[in-house]
């Protein structure tokens, strides 16, 4: 209220108007809405539900680039295909760098180049994507694949049977179930490790990963006015407490065994031991580089759970869905087997719900910073600069699909019946900083959706809210009802 109160005695002050944005042309002569003070065009941002669905907005304004100040921090807006192409491969070396919020840093211990997806472009940086690309993006011909199909169907019966303890046809929250099963896919994929979900440690541990993949998916005010600080301590101090349960529960319950039983001379038995390895290999890898990358990765588990949440809340809100994914795997089950990784390619129509979900979901793209004075379709922009990539634009918009706002998984097969995805569809972003574990991600979303339809026939109790242009649904979120398919699970 004390930093509200200050800002309209400033704008009073200032004598400016403050009800309408004036189109104007800024010094490197990219249109834009013109600044306040103190606040630069923030205000516009806070009449959306979501900033995304504030640019795609402006950029009817001002068209499909443009400038925009928030707090100070000079930013630009791209809203087409060719636009985000030219950032993100043509010129995607000028573009290596992330925002500097405050948040970041907080989140990976004091330094937020210490994260993978947060960190500014760098020779270290392409090492350790290097170091993961084996494990995280495993091809389908691979004995990696085989060995993510394997770790999926051995955690699917747990899960099942987790899911069996649930009262039967009540309003259940299932989400710390889902993200319990995500979080051992992957610590059993990368370390070797799994953790029984009655594990109150391990239950805290995935609860904070999910607290913080919530976080991410904000913004904040001080991210852009950083002065602000003092009303956000018990905030950011919120987030060093989480990172660091989570670093030490790692470290304790994961690496220490890893480094007891580590043969430095044998080929890696998994992700875990390959940066070990590494670690002692390479002289320019420090301790907190190879920590950071497998919190960063074993973190992964929470973009599954929240994206099998968010495939729910629209499945269930179009029962035809949830019908024809039943049909898909009951067809290629028989009815008498687990889905399996290998059922992807005769499931085409789950597959598309997924990539339909993402669609919806309209998964931003983790904004950039220009590392050198470049310029985009010829506009100058300054090192520094911000550079938001509207995804929301080329996921929602009329001009790139027929009934934009209608769920139709459909929409991503062909007339054969194959999984198609246009080429202006890039939910896991492109160029050198695509998401590596995007592969990952759509391998256990799969299983654990289809699994979960396959046993049960899935309802909602009460209201379900999604947030637009946010791929996050909040820790706590909407109770489902579960109703078994099957008198015994098989």
């Amino acid at each position: 209220m004390i930093a509200i109160f200050l800002f309209i005695i400033v704008v009073v002050l200032a004598g400016v108007n403050l009800l309408t944005p004036k189109k104007y042309k800024k010094s490197n002569n990219i249109p834009g809405p013109e600044p306040w003070p103190i606040i630069g065009s923030l205000h516009l941002l806070g009449k959306h539900k979501t900033p995304f669905e504030a640019f795609t907005a402006l950029s009817k304004i001002y068209g499909d680039i443009f400038s925009i100040t928030l707090g100070s921090t000079q930013c630009v807006v791209v809203n087409n295909f060719n636009l985000i192409k030219e950032v993100l491969i043509n010129k995607g070396a000028d573009f290596g760098g992330r925002p500097d919020f405050l948040r970041f840093h907080k989140l990976f211990g004091g330094d937020r180049n210490n994260s993978l997806a947060l960190c500014d472009w760098s020779v270290l940086q392409k090492t350790r994507r290097s170091i993961a690309r084996m494990y995280c993006s495993p091809r389908f011909t691979s004995l990696q694949y085989d060995s993510v199909n394997v770790v999926g169907c051995q955690e699917l019966k747990v899960f099942l049977s987790e899911l069996q303890k649930l009262p039967i046809e009540q309003p259940c929250d299932i989400k710390p179930i889902v993200l319990g099963a995500c979080a051992n896919m992957f610590t059993q994929y990368m370390c070797s490790t799994n953790f029984p979900y009655e594990d109150k440690e391990f239950q805290r541990i995935v609860r904070y990963f999910d607290e913080i993949f919530w976080e991410i998916n904000q913004g904040y005010a001080i991210d852009f006015l950083p002065w602000l600080l003092p009303m956000y301590n018990q905030h950011m101090k919120k987030l060093s407490y989480w990172a660091g349960e989570i670093r030490e529960f790692i470290l304790a319950r994961i690496v220490k065994d890893h480094m007891a039983s580590l043969d430095y001379h044998a080929p890696p038995r998994d992700f875990t031991d390959a940066l070990l390895i590494h670690l002692e290999e390479d002289p320019n890898m420090e301790w907190n580089h190879i920590i950071f990358e497998l919190e960063d990765f074993i973190g992964g588990h929470s973009a599954v759970g929240n994206l099998v949440m968010i495939a729910l809340a629209y499945i269930i809100q179009n029962p035809e869905v949830a019908k024809r994914i039943r049909e898909e795997v009951d067809e290629v089950t028989d009815g008498q087997r687990f889905v399996n990784l290998f059922d992807k390619a005769a499931m085409p129509y789950t597959e598309a719900v997924l990539w339909e979900t993402l669609r919806k979901a309209s998964s931003p793209i983790v904004p950039h910073v220009a590392s050198t004075n470049t310029n985009i379709e010829g506009f100058q922009v300054k090192r520094g600069t911000m550079v938001f990539l509207n995804n929301y634009e080329l996921n929602l918009s009329g001009e790139y699909w027929e009934k934009p706002d209608q769920f139709m998984p459909e929409r991503f097969l062909s007339p054969a019946g194959h999984v198609v995805k246009p080429a202006h569809f890039i939910p896991f972003s492109t160029g050198k900083r695509t998401c590596i574990g995007q592969r990952l991600v759509q391998c256990f979303s799969f299983v654990i959706l289809a699994t979960l339809f396959q046993h049960y026939n899935v309802n909602v109790a009460g209201k379900i809210d999604i947030k637009p242009s946010c791929l996050a649904v909040p820790p706590d979120c909407f109770k489902l009802i579960l109703t078994p398919r099957f008198s015994k699970h098989k």
